[in-house]
């Protein structure tokens, strides 16, 4: 069994890497999930723009725990220079070990100025982008990779291309999510094109989609045979779900069920690392998100659900919890069950005009936001 994962300098102990998602993966998440087990747990994604000037919304994203070993950015751009810069930045300023590219996301404000699942759509745009990446990277022996979804939908598929550019510039890995930007997060991702990817190129691919237990990421290696796995959604109300990938991977046949008593505690541990990062009514308003996926599956009532929504201080969710009835099972129900959010395929992908009529994009001049927040 495959107990390691390599990506240039940096060794992950288990082939695992947290998703960045937005307004999740901050730092009191990340410690959270890594205190369950191994993995590459990655800062939530920032802008290149925001952070070369110095954006202060974007600053304050860029908070790390104290306990992390391996500093991991996921990084937003559209521009090869600004991307060159945030990348030297992060390196030489922030000590960042890993640097993680995101041409993934499908939210339409980002699609309709041709960044994230968009921009691949232009093949020497994307290269630019990874050559100065890489270029500022190298120096400080850290390794660039990137994250992609299949193509912009079915008739306008990227990822091939993408996988060999991204090998050609020198990337570490590619991360391919088996959905089209038409897709989002509808339906069922495809593995087989993962498996296509990893036939077709030479570099480390790590395969995302659909893992929502630790069986789904034994399967996705065996099935395409990817040198590790992303999760996303899976481990949303759940970063035990890590405990088991650790396990999983390790020859461990492990499956948490934890009951009541047990998620209860992890909320309150998650609502005490929030605190600790960024104060306790502002920790315990950021937890309050949370709350749904932790009691999913289970009996809490509305009354007492809707409370826990509204929750501004630790006081007051030690005597929310306290009404849940510690020894209620875990529903198994919920075991393989998609979780967060899903929604339904896009009729067409929102891109800016023009944007199809060739596949080049040098030169290209695209708007990117400074404060802009994204997920793929």
């Amino acid at each position: 069994m495959r107990t390691g994962l390599q990506l240039g300098s940096v060794h992950v102990d288990t082939p695992v890497v947290l998703a960045p998602m937005a307004g999740i993966t901050n730092a009191a998440y990340r410690r959270l999930c890594a205190e369950q087990g191994a993995g590459l747990y990655v800062c939530e994604m920032i802008t290149s723009r925001g952070l070369v000037e110095r954006d202060a919304t974007t600053l304050k994203m860029l908070v790390f725990d104290e306990l992390e070993t391996i500093r991991s950015v996921q990084l937003y751009g559209t521009d090869p220079v600004y991307v060159g810069k945030a990348v030297e930045i992060l390196c030489g300023e922030y000590g960042v070990a890993h640097i993680d590219l995101n041409f993934g996301c499908p939210v339409p404000k980002v699609t309709r100025k041709g960044g994230g699942g968009a921009l691949p759509w232009k093949r020497n745009l994307l290269g630019q982008i990874l050559d100065h990446a890489v270029a500022a990277a190298t120096p400080y022996d850290v390794p660039v990779t990137m994250k992609t979804r299949k193509g912009l939908d079915d008739d306008h598929l990227t990822y091939l291309d993408a996988g060999r550019i991204a090998e050609e510039s020198g990337c570490a890995a590619i991360a391919l999510h088996g959905r089209t930007v038409a897709q989002a997060y509808s339906g069922e991702a495809d593995w087989d094109a993962i498996a296509a990817l990893v036939d077709h190129v030479d570099l480390p691919v790590l395969g995302n989609g659909d893992i929502w237990e630790a069986s789904d990421a034994l399967r996705m290696v065996e099935q395409t045979g990817v040198a590790g796995v992303v999760v996303g959604r899976g481990c949303l109300g759940r970063p035990w779900l890590f405990r088991d990938l650790a396990a999983a991977f390790a020859g461990e046949q492990v499956a948490t069920l934890p009951g009541l008593g047990e998620v209860t505690a992890m909320m309150r541990r998650h609502a005490e690392l929030l605190s600790q990062h960024m104060g306790e009514e502002r920790g315990c308003k950021e937890f309050r998100k949370h709350v749904t996926w932790y009691l999913k599956g289970f009996a809490a009532g509305g009354t007492l659900r809707r409370s826990l929504g509204l929750v501004d201080s630790l006081a007051a969710l030690d005597d929310l919890l306290a009404e849940l009835d510690p020894d209620e099972p875990f529903p198994v129900r919920e075991l393989g069950t998609p979780r967060g959010r899903q929604g339904a395929p896009r009729s067409r992908v929102v891109l800016p005009e023009g944007w199809l009529d060739d596949t080049d994009g040098t030169g290209a001049v695209l708007r990117e936001d400074a404060g802009e927040t994204t997920g793929g």
